[in-house]
């Protein structure tokens, strides 16, 4: 999930300029690591965070980890490189790598109607826009079929059944017979949906699960070992996730011991993945370099639409196509409550900077992750150009 509200452009930059070391104290810096510690250090009290998870991936390949804060602060439980955050909507990247893969199998084709691989489902033409929403629309957010997660009956019903494993089509059923806000591909509207009806198409070109073909097709081959599904209530390592006192979706401590406070599988392909900071910026930075998928799909993903997620902002595939005072970035935001997480990929540079943080308590926080994340990448390029 993404969540609704976004963060002012101009108070982003300043930031992640203040952020940014002088010369003279990069200088005195002993080495890349030494002076990502200290920024990290610097952004947990800066942004009031209980816990961040950075991982960089620098051009040459090499991977920089650092974590900050605590992944419990009541059972004073340091946030740590090994320890995992749920992603949220930057887990739609590893669908659409996916989708992508198929693309380029000859087995999904993106202009083709959602009709020709769900259409006998006896469900299916009860979805809005049904008849004529295509494949590609499905990923850039232009179907015109909206989202279901914020529908006060699902989330009662989500807490009712803590337990539950929801089934796709039992999620899809909260927008049966309603009326899309547009046609397809005359507006753009952000839903965790799309990807639902993705993994299911998925799923029945492929007849596996959507979880081992991203592990066949994704995690194994690129070791991405500390990359799991979110499809459980206990996930060993979660950092403890601080949602706050107004969270729709249930506590303010999203983990009792252990034990999630409902089943976070809800969310499936529409994120459904936990991960370390470290993974998670090794991921990005495979995804735009070319590795997950045959890299001549690459302008394709990137050839987005605009997109109502902040100034020059565009949809492609499955990635957000947005400024920054480091030039274009590719990458995603994340929500799942009690954490947030942000994902970038910044071509002129060719670096990857993923940002996790144990909260999803927007009054709490004095800085986003979005922030943090630029003045990571600010520190980072600063220093290699140094060099």
């Amino acid at each position: 999930m993404i969540p609704h509200t976004n963060g002012t452009w101009a108070h982003v930059a300043l930031l992640a300029v203040l952020l940014t070391p002088s010369a003279a104290e990069a200088q005195e810096e002993s080495g890349i690591s030494v002076v990502l510690r200290a920024t990290v250090d610097s952004l947990v009290q800066t942004s009031h965070a209980p816990g961040v998870s950075v991982g960089v991936v620098l051009a040459d390949g090499s991977v920089h980890v650092v974590t900050a804060g605590m992944a419990d602060t009541t059972l004073r439980v340091p946030m740590e490189q090994g320890t995992l955050l749920l992603q949220g909507s930057v887990g739609k990247t590893y669908v659409a790598a996916v989708a992508s893969q198929l693309v380029t199998e000859g087995l999904l084709d993106l202009d083709a109607p959602v009709a020709r691989y769900l259409g006998d489902a006896p469900w299916f033409h009860r979805l809005p826009n049904s008849a004529t929403v295509t494949v590609r629309q499905l990923m850039n957010h232009t179907s015109g079929i909206v989202r279901y997660e914020f529908d006060e009956r699902f989330i009662a019903d989500l807490l009712a059944e803590p337990d539950r494993v929801w089934r796709p089509e039992e999620q899809l059923a909260y927008l049966f017979d309603t009326e899309a806000p547009f046609p397809p591909g005359k507006g753009w509207e952000y839903s965790d949906t799309n990807y639902l009806i993705l993994g299911m198409i998925i799923e029945r070109l492929t007849g596996a699960p959507y979880y081992a073909e991203l592990e066949r097709r994704v995690l194994d081959p690129l070791n991405l070992r500390a990359t799991v599904p979110s499809n459980r209530r206990q996930i060993p390592g979660l950092a403890q996730g601080y949602a706050g006192p107004r969270n729709p979706f249930g506590p303010s401590e999203m983990l009792d011991g252990a034990v999630f406070a409902f089943n976070p599988q809800f969310e499936w392909t529409g994120g459904g993945i936990a991960s370390t900071g470290g993974d998670l910026a090794r991921w990005i930075w495979a995804l735009f370099r070319g590795r997950a998928f045959d890299p001549d799909f690459l302008p394709v993903m990137l050839d987005g639409v605009p997109a109502r997620l902040g100034p020059n902002t565009r949809y492609g595939l499955g990635v957000i196509i947005r400024p920054s005072p480091l030039g274009e970035s590719w990458g995603h935001s994340g929500f799942f409550p009690g954490y947030l997480a942000e994902a970038a990929y910044f071509p002129d540079y060719e670096v990857a900077v993923a940002v996790q943080v144990n909260t999803s308590d927007f009054a709490a926080l004095a800085m986003g992750p979005w922030a943090m994340l630029l003045a990571v990448a600010e520190v980072v390029t600063f220093e290699e150009g140094g060099r």
